[in-house]
């Protein structure tokens, strides 16, 4: 039964991001990080030291496709400032795998949300403009 219920949600994320559109791609990084995120944290109470390392590595991977997806030429300083965020983001969580330390993840979760609801905030139609792309 777990093994259906398994396959069921990895073909409805599948369906997801085939049919999403960039704007909407990037939302889904930043729920999926969040969520890794909020998982890595309650391992981390339990002192799971397995269960906290691999939703952290699943996050930090979510973290490097976002650092990736930057356009550095045409995002200009905002994509250096994300840039060096992003860095920022991934040495802290590192430590917080390395130190178990909830405060870290935290941290990086806080800013996580921050950078959510902003680009949540922005007008499906001009990212598509951005990405080049109709929504």
């Amino acid at each position: 039964m777990n093994s259906a219920a398994y396959h069921y949600r990895k073909l409805d994320v599948q369906t997801l991001v085939g049919s999403a559109s960039p704007h909407r791609l990037i939302g889904m990084l930043f729920d999926g990080a969040c969520s890794r995120l909020a998982q890595a944290s309650g391992y981390a109470m339990r002192l799971d030291h397995a269960g906290r390392g691999r939703s952290l590595g699943e996050a930090i991977a979510i973290v490097e496709g976002l650092q990736a997806s930057l356009d550095m030429e045409q995002g200009g300083e905002l994509a250096g400032n994300l840039d060096a965020l992003y860095n920022y983001m991934l040495r802290r969580l590192f430590e917080a795998n390395r130190d178990n330390d909830v405060a870290a993840i935290r941290e990086i979760s806080d800013l996580l949300h921050t950078l959510q609801d902003a680009w949540n905030a922005i007008d499906p139609a001009v990212s598509a403009t951005a990405f080049g792309a109709a929504e």
